[in-house]
């Protein structure tokens, strides 16, 4: 026997071989049809009997394997069932012919036989036969099945009348000596009688009784008479059909322990208890034998517990067959189907390790020379062995044999086909998938060095089958499953023979699916480049959406009747894990960052990459970039516009290197740090630009908040002056811009600002919205920088060197005097001059104009955005005011203000103040001007904490009141200055100059006092005319501004007369007399009430006369200050009556 048989297993020696084959031409696909309804008949119950009869089909066997029938009857042909295709009666002699041919080349052996007969109707076909059966058609055979149930049980009765005929022990007879066919010229010329041939001749004919029990369904009588072949057989050393006889038993108890069957069919097997009950009755019939001979009375159970072998037994007997089978060169396939019914056993009973000794026995069989199919079917069959005991690794190994061998030099025609599919198959055993998920889990598995070569053998019978697509998608698995694994020059060479392949087949994200139904999924290239992190990008400062706060704040939701819910803020909380906590805008372009890194040794181009988003239409703007070689951390933006609003999540992104398209998502990035993938898009802003009319700032604002400034522009401005900034907003969007607040706010500076520093009318601007996309409005900013107009210590220092005394001139004589520079007492350090102070220092102010707009759709969900201008204005000091003080006036309600005015600007400048001539400094110039300005009433200002309660303290209070006071008096004064070279002009102010007491002289005194002499008020140089002889009503009026109860208080007129020579006369007794009482009487007087009273005057000569009012020392005058009880002078000149001045 020479073709091996590698799907044997142990139950096969209960089985009875029936050949079904094809006569004539008969289409493949309706022999197999029937082929497969015939082998579904693989088990029959026996009728008028409680056995169960196994037959085992085939559709070839090889003749010389039927010669070894007597060894062991399990592969002797006991059936043979033909079918033929005959359509016509004149071809029907021709093809029964052709049956018995059929016949005859298995004739020794067959119990039986049948011929199918398709197609053929007729006479002939009516005429009832027994071996034949005729149908119309391949679809009209519903009685096949019938059949052959008929013919098995023809076999089953020749087989039974085999066995009693050959179990009966007949003394009388000579018992045939069974031989395998190389036996039988080694026994030509043997002694026939004598008791070892005897022997020899009792023990194998015992073990083929023992093959056709078991073949009969008498488990148990076929253990009886193995175990009495092997006694007879082991006393005249007959190893080959010892060991047949070892093997038979072993069958038999693997039968009889596994009923489930050990070649892995499952429900292929009778049940155990079935078994049992045929056992059971095949004893109490006729010819059933026990060991000796005649019928026993023991039950099944005893029986089987003396002859059945234990699952170790089982193991240890069939090394013995094996070892027999071992000394017989022809029994090679024997051996080997020995050990493959063995390493089966012991999968079951998950014996690896034994299993493994017996197939390695079975790998160094030596058999004839092979032809290539059936090394293939031997190192496939290894190979599903070695699977079957576990081990993978050498199981794979024995397919890729097999794989290899498909496509052996000396197959005229390689089956690449089959050496892919076997390729396939090997995967798991070497740790391998094709699936790359399965890479990104932790270490590696397996031997990298293994997997590169088979998944280079699976490319290589990709190309050969003509299949690029599959050569890319290994060649890509490869590159990214083995990159760490591969050296620099392996890299080069794989990335080139991708190139090449996609050049002709790009590689694609879909899936591949194979002929046999295999799916192999895509696979990106995540390491190509290697991706660290992902962080989505806020926008620009200047395009950030910011929502407008609501009663509840922004953290609350309004959806809720809820104050708060810890259902919503647990949510949330997981939210937080994923979600950003900024916004995208519809219509505007958004970032993401990567950080890429390119592993491989040469130039990586990686061309349209783009991002792979979900939840919101996106439209991704791809990108192309070169990394250079092990370039390290690369910082990669990618750009796209969100067209919808809603949730939009980044999966990942897109990218095409080496002609392979890959869409990498984040889930299969492993340590890929990432700020969040999900941001909320909402609906579209317009977008605002602006531009000026000044020149961009080499400075940029850094600003406390954080914010960042998208324009920087600067000015240089004088002291005092004023300039117009004209903003032009265009709305470069595509949505309409509809409302617009501008604020400023003044940073980085220390310098003490009076008035608005930037001032501007929003109407004129707002009149113009809304601004249609591409429009452009104006906006005037006026910048007006107004600092401390006072002058510096190092400037007064300058002048007193210069031998000027500023602060001790003379009050009466103004004084012209030009201050020279003197450079050589300027210290030669910066740091030293700045440390003094430098008067002609440039100052710096710095402010932010913040322009707050929205529209469109954004502007309807409550969004706007911010646009920031900052601005850089250089002050240039103009003039100093050196030295302020005050002179009385000839009224009590007026006063001179005098201002020591310095020129600190290189150019002649012309100073001016309300109703007073215009002033001419030249360069490094002072002057001295007067300024006769009316006092002022403050009381409006608030006077105690409860009415300033926004300040802090007291101290706080009293500089809010003083700057408030110092803004009234600046007003009131307009001082300005030009410069005429330059034809710029501006103001100058005294807020910052004026000192308390320059404010006390420059306040009207609470206590209002006014006198009337004959109804006319008196003031200043007022003179009264009145009449010698006439009396003159003197009238006195005062008036409470402050906010106490004032008086009482008691005054006395006193007249005198001045001699212009600083002589005053107050002997007046005989000129003038009082009509009443000289002294007045006064009240209290409540606040803001008056109180009047009346006198007379009689002048008795004619002259000027003065009148003293002088106010009485008490406790009420003592409490106030004296500057309260300041009265206006009064001046009466005295005449002659009209008649008296004619005559």
């Amino acid at each position: 026997m020479s073709v091996p048989d590698y799907m044997q297993c142990a139950e096969d020696h209960q089985t009875l071989l029936v050949v079904v084959q094809p006569i004539g031409i008969v289409p493949e696909e309706s022999f197999f049809r029937i082929y497969k309804r015939i082998s579904a008949v693989s088990q029959v119950n026996v009728r008028d009997s409680q056995r169960v009869l196994y037959i085992r089909y085939r559709h070839h066997y090889p003749p010389e394997n039927n010669e070894w029938g007597d060894f062991q009857t399990h592969r002797k042909v006991v059936g043979l069932i033909t079918i033929t295709d005959c359509s016509s009666a004149k071809d029907w002699p021709q093809t029964f012919e052709k049956f018995h041919l059929q016949k005859e080349m298995y004739g020794s052996t067959l119990y039986d036989s049948r011929l199918f007969v398709f197609g053929l109707q007729g006479e002939i076909a009516e005429q009832p036969r027994t071996d034949v059966a005729f149908y119309p058609s391949y679809d009209e055979c519903e009685t096949v099945e019938k059949r052959i149930e008929d013919f098995i049980e023809s076999l089953f009765i020749v087989l039974e009348s085999k066995r009693l005929d050959r179990a009966t022990d007949k003394s009388g007879d000579k018992i045939p000596l069974l031989c395998v066919p190389f036996e039988k010229k080694d026994f030509v010329g043997l002694d026939t009688d004598s008791r070892h041939y005897k022997k020899r001749c009792q023990g194998r004919m015992r073990k083929h009784v023992g093959d056709l029990c078991l073949q009969a369904g008498m488990l148990q009588d076929s253990l009886v008479h193995y175990h009495m072949a092997v006694e007879l057989l082991r006393s005249v050393n007959d190893f080959l059909w010892l060991g047949a006889a070892l093997e038979g038993l072993c069958s038999a108890s693997v039968i009889y322990h596994y009923p489930g069957g050990t070649g892995g069919k499952v429900g292929s097997r009778r049940a155990q208890g079935g078994s049992l009950s045929a056992e059971a009755g095949n004893r109490h019939r006729p010819g059933a034998l026990t060991s000796n001979g005649i019928n026993a009375d023991t039950s099944a159970e005893i029986g089987r517990a003396k002859n059945c072998l234990s699952p170790e037994d089982i193991i240890d007997k069939y090394k013995e067959a094996i070892s027999y089978y071992g000394k017989y060169k022809n029994a090679g396939v024997i051996e080997l189907e020995a050990c493959v019914k063995a390493v089966r056993v012991l999968a079951i009973q998950k014996r690896s390790m034994e299993a493994s000794e017996f197939l390695q026995n079975a790998v160094y069989i030596n058999l004839r020379q092979l032809s290539e199919e059936e090394k293939i079917q031997r190192y496939s069959i290894l190979s599903e062995l070695y699977e079957r005991i576990g081990f993978h690794r050498k199981s794979a190994f024995f397919k890729r044999i097999a794989a290899m061998q498909c496509a052996a030099p000396s197959i005229p025609e390689p089956g690449w086909r089959a050496c892919y599919k076997l390729l396939l198959e090997t995967l798991p055993g070497y740790s391998l998938s094709l699936d790359p998920k399965d890479f990104s889990k932790g270490t590696h598995r397996g031997w990298a060095a293994v997997q590169m070569r088979l998944l280079h053998e699976l490319v290589y019978a990709s190309r050969r089958m003509g299949n690029p697509a599959l050569c890319v998608r290994h060649l890509s698995f490869l590159l990214q499953t083995m990159l760490d694994f591969l050296s620099d020059q392996e890299k080069k060479d794989v990335t080139q023979s991708l190139e090449s392949y996609t050049a002709k087949c790009p590689g694609t994200m879909e899936f591949i699916t194979l002929p046999d139904g295999l799916k192999l999924p895509p696979v990106p290239f995540t390491k190509l480049p290697i991706v660290r992190s992902v962080k989505l990008l806020n926008l620009p400062t200047s395009l950030r959406p910011h929502k407008m706060k609501s009663l509840l704040g922004q953290n609350v939701s309004t959806k809720s009747p809820f104050i708060y819910s810890p259902i919503i803020a647990h949510s949330r909380g997981e939210e937080r894990n994923k979600k950003i906590d900024f916004q995208w805008v519809q219509g505007d372009v958004c970032e993401v960052q990567l950080m890429v890194y390119n592993p491989m040794p040469f130039e990586l181009r990686v061309e349209n990459m783009g991002l792979l988003t979900t939840g919101v239409e996106f439209e991704s703007l791809p990108a192309a970039l070169s990394l250079p070689a092990e370039s390290g951390l690369y910082p990669v933006t990618l750009v796209g516009v969100p067209q919808t609003t809603g949730q939009i999540t980044v999966n990942g992104y897109h990218t095409s290197v080496f002609g392979v398209f890959s869409d990498c998502l984040l889930d299969n990035l492993p340590g890929v740090k990432t700020n969040g993938c999900t941001v909320e898009v909402i609906p579209a802003l317009p977008r605002l630009q602006i531009s000026t009319s000044l020149p961009r700032s080499a400075h940029t604002l850094q600003p406390s908040t954080g914010d960042e400034i998208s324009t920087n522009v600067s000015v240089q401005l004088y002291n005092g002056e004023t300039q117009q900034l004209i903003i032009k907003l265009e709305n470069i969007g595509t949505e309409p811009l509809e409302k617009l607040e501008v604020t400023a706010k003044t940073v980085n500076t220390k310098e003490k600002l009076y008035g608005d520093f930037l001032s501007w009318k929003l109407e004129d601007t707002l009149s113009q919205f809304p601004l249609k996309p591409g429009k452009i409005a104006t906006f005037t900013v006026n910048i007006k920088v107004k600092l401390d107009f006072s002058c510096q210590e190092n400037l007064l220092q300058d002048l007193s060197d210069d031998g000027i005394s500023v602060t001790g001139l003379p009050l009466s004589s103004p004084f012209r005097q030009v201050v020279k520079p003197r450079v050589e007492t300027k210290p030669i350090n910066p740091q030293e001059s700045s440390k003094v102070g430098d008067f002609s220092h440039v100052k710096t102010l710095e402010a932010i104009l913040n322009f707050k707009y929205s529209g469109g759709p954004g502007h309807v969900e409550g969004y706007y955005r911010n646009l920031s201008l900052g601005l850089h204005v250089e002050v240039e000091p103009s003039v100093f005011f050196t030295r302020v003080s005050t002179l009385p006036a000839s009224s009590t309600r007026q006063c001179h203000l005098l201002l020591d005015v310095f020129n600190s600007t290189e150019h002649e400048l012309t100073i001016s103040a309300w109703n007073n001539e215009d002033l001419i400094l030249h360069a490094g110039e002072c002057q001295r001007m007067a300024i006769q300005v009316d006092k002022f009433s403050f009381e409006s200002f608030p006077e105690s904490p409860t009415d300033g309660t926004q300040f802090a303290n007291a101290k706080q209070l009293e500089e809010e009141r003083q700057q408030a006071r110092g803004l009234e008096i600046n007003s009131k004064l307009d001082i300005c200055w030009k410069i005429p070279s330059l034809k710029r002009e501006g103001e100058a102010s005294v807020e910052g100059v004026l000192n308390q007491l320059v404010l006390e002289h420059l306040q009207l005194a609470p206590l209002q006092w006014d006198i009337l002499v004959d109804g006319q008020l008196c003031d200043c140089d007022i003179v009264v005319n009145c009449t010698v002889g006439d009396p003159v009503p003197l009238e006195v009026k005062l008036t409470n501004w402050s906010k106490h109860s004032v008086g009482p208080f008691a005054l006395t007129v006193m007249p005198y007369q001045d001699y212009q020579n600083g002589v005053h006369n107050y002997e007046l007794q005989d000129a003038i007399t009082f009509v009443g009482s000289n002294t007045f009487y006064i009240d209290s007087v409540k606040p803001t009430k008056d109180s009047v009273y009346f006198g007379a005057l009689l002048f008795l000569y004619t002259g000027d006369f003065y009148l003293n009012i002088k106010f009485h020392e008490d406790n009420c005058s003592k409490e106030l200050p004296l500057s309260w009880f300041c009265l206006p002078s009064v001046h009466i000149r005295a005449t002659e009556p009209m008649g008296q001045t004619k005559l």
